[in-house]
């Protein structure tokens, strides 16, 4: 153990001697180590913390949930003429109560919809706001979080009370301070409204509703203020405990059909749009994009990797007359040989150390600009560490074993 240690450190100070002697030629070799491993973990850490993030966002729809709507969501669906999505009928609201007398697989079933409205108090006013009307069983597929006040209550929905929650950011732009929303009397479109609640601050989103700059109402009051057949309406259907979301959609189907009376030689006049199939759509997308950092990664790594070769041989070269002490003296070959195969992935781990660095800056400077966290977990932190010593002990190899073979005499005789 203690003789792997004098190896392990007489082989990291003449690494360090070496890149104190030869500054120039070592940074350049190691800008190609450092450059792959920026590529490969700066691309992994981002693409890694934005999926994570938007995952996060659409699991925030609900789990195991389906959104019924004459548009289809996932798919391109060039075997269906757009013109057909457009003639569609949309979602009514009577639909939810037969939805929920005729399946067997649903717990909760929502009724959605949203328009953009001018939300006006005294002399200020927001232009162009996402009103959400909403049913009662919403928040228990999406629940919200409130910051100040409370959520609409039951008797609320049922008699469409003319009360809403606000976002965050617009109750700060309407009233200087969020905390003095609750009470408030809004003129919405004309009609007037009492803020009852100020949901939590959730940051921007890039999948589904930006709630710090909506409001959310009932949906019987929503519809004196917008026309329902134009607010994009639909249903939100989420399964029990245990189902899948495909028997859930196959279940649903039948019930639609029902519902609309469709032959069976007619086709569906809507869509059933899982949740899910976002969530795989997202990972097939980062998936692509990782394969494209690690190509560009490997190639600057391949790059890295014969600049280090090339250090080592030169090296060897320099040091063929110790090498050659060495091995009179009783060194053994297999002494020499990790000698050089421990300096090689010094020197890698050092470019992916500065690698790592630009990686993070990375990081810092992403999380600033988009406002949701970029990070380097532990997993890709493990794995450019791996790397930088296989491409040091591959890089370091063959000029190792070209060390470790020299003939003694002829080591310490040449020059």
């Amino acid at each position: 153990m203690r003789k792997t240690l004098n190896i392990l450190a007489n082989s990291f100070r003449l690494t360090m001697q070496e890149l104190m002697v030869n500054k120039l030629r070592t940074s350049l070799s190691l800008i190609g180590i450092s450059f792959g491993i920026f590529c490969i973990i700066g691309v992994l850490a981002t693409v890694n913390s934005l999926e994570m993030n938007i995952q996060n966002q659409i699991k925030s729809l609900g789990t195991n949930t389906i959104y019924i709507d004459k548009w289809q969501y996932f798919t391109s669906g060039t075997d269906y003429p757009w013109w057909k999505f457009v003639n569609r009928p949309v979602p009514e609201f009577k639909e939810v109560s037969l939805i929920k007398e005729r399946s067997q697989l649903t717990k909760n079933v929502a009724f959605i919809i949203n328009s953009n409205v001018n939300v006006e108090y005294e002399s200020d006013a927001l232009q162009g706001v996402t009103m959400y009307g909403v049913s009662e069983e919403e928040n228990d597929i999406q629940p919200i979080e409130m910051q100040y006040g409370r959520f609409i209550s039951g008797s609320e929905f049922a008699s469409g009370s003319s009360v809403v929650i606000m976002g965050y950011t617009n109750a700060e732009d309407l009233f200087g301070s969020a905390d003095i929303a609750i009470g408030k009397q809004v003129d919405v479109k004309n009609h007037k409204a009492t803020i009852i609640g100020v949901i939590k601050k959730m940051g921007k989103s890039m999948v589904g509703w930006d709630y710090d700059q909506c409001i959310i109402t009932p949906y019987r009051f929503a519809r004196e203020i917008v026309n329902e057949k134009y607010s994009s309406p639909k249903i939100i259907v989420t399964g029990k405990n245990n189902i899948s979301s495909e028997a859930l959609a196959d279940e649903l189907e039948g019930v639609m059909r029902s519902i609309r009376k469709l032959s069976p030689k007619q086709e569906d006049n809507f869509s059933l749009n899982q949740i899910s199939g976002a969530s795989e759509k997202v990972s097939s997308l980062f998936s692509s994009i990782n394969i494209g950092g690690w190509a560009i990664g490997i190639l600057s790594l391949v790059v890295g990797a014969f600049g280090i070769a090339n250090i080592m041989f030169v090296t060897v070269k320099e040091r063929t007359p110790i090498i050659g002490l060495k091995k009179a003296i009783g060194a053994k070959r297999r002494s020499i040989l990790s000698e050089f195969l421990l300096e090689s992935a010094i020197i890698c781990i050092l470019g992916g150390l500065i690698g790592l660095i630009l990686v993070y800056l990375l990081t810092v400077i992403l999380t600033n600009l988009f406002s949701f966290p970029v990070f380097i977990s532990a997993g890709i932190l493990a794995l450019a560490i791996s790397i930088c010593i296989i491409i040091g002990i591959l890089s370091g190899i063959i000029p190792a074993v070209t060390a470790a073979r020299l003939d003694p005499v002829v080591a310490i005789r040449s020059k």
